[in-house]
């Protein structure tokens, strides 16, 4: 998770098509699957309220998932906005048509960097959550759409809407900042 703020900067600059750089970026935002990313469509967006709700149909628990969103996540739907597709967020070539399962894995080649997977984000997300922050495991789970186990699902009557939200703003935060430069020392 470290390298996060690099790769973020270097995906924007990449060349990779704006529609594929939008989506792995709030794809990394949301710290959510790239089936629900690729396929997520407008009428699941509220951009007033600022969140996403992914219907049950298309997620992996087959339960609806409501997905507070950040800033630049907003900014990204924003700028989405361009592809003048009425129906799909992030479309692919063809008109009514999302970007294929494929678009962020040639974006990773593109990058060089073969040694990562879009998936694999979700695990920075978590570990970044639970060795940076101090919020709850229940709240970073719930972050991911992930089933609570246990007595603990028994009595369970929350998904932490505000908490998620103030998570996934600080995810952004992180995500997006400048990574620093490094400082080379000149020898003398």
């Amino acid at each position: 998770y470290l390298e996060l703020p690099g790769f973020v900067q270097t995906l924007r600059t990449s060349q990779s098509g704006l529609s594929v750089k939008l989506a792995f970026e709030f794809l990394i935002l949301t710290a959510c699957r790239t089936s629900e990313v690729l396929n997520a469509r407008w009428e699941e967006i509220d951009l007033e309220a600022k969140l996403w709700t992914i219907p049950a149909e298309r997620m992996k628990m087959s339960k609806e998932h409501t997905v507070p969103l950040s800033p630049r996540a907003v900014e990204i739907l924003q700028l989405a906005r361009q592809f003048n597709d009425a129906d799909i967020v992030f479309p692919g070539r063809y008109a009514g048509h999302p970007l294929s399962n494929m678009a962020l894995l040639v974006a990773l080649r593109r990058m060089d960097r073969e040694d990562l997977t879009a998936h694999g984000f979700r695990a920075a997300f978590k570990t970044w959550a639970s060795a940076e922050t101090k919020y709850d495991s229940l709240v970073i789970e719930a972050c991911l759409a992930h089933s609570v186990t246990g007595i603990e699902r028994h009595y369970l009557r929350t998904d932490f809407p505000k908490l998620r939200r103030s998570l996934l703003e600080r995810w952004a935060a992180f995500a997006t900042a400048v990574p620093a430069q490094k400082i080379v020392r000149m020898a003398r």
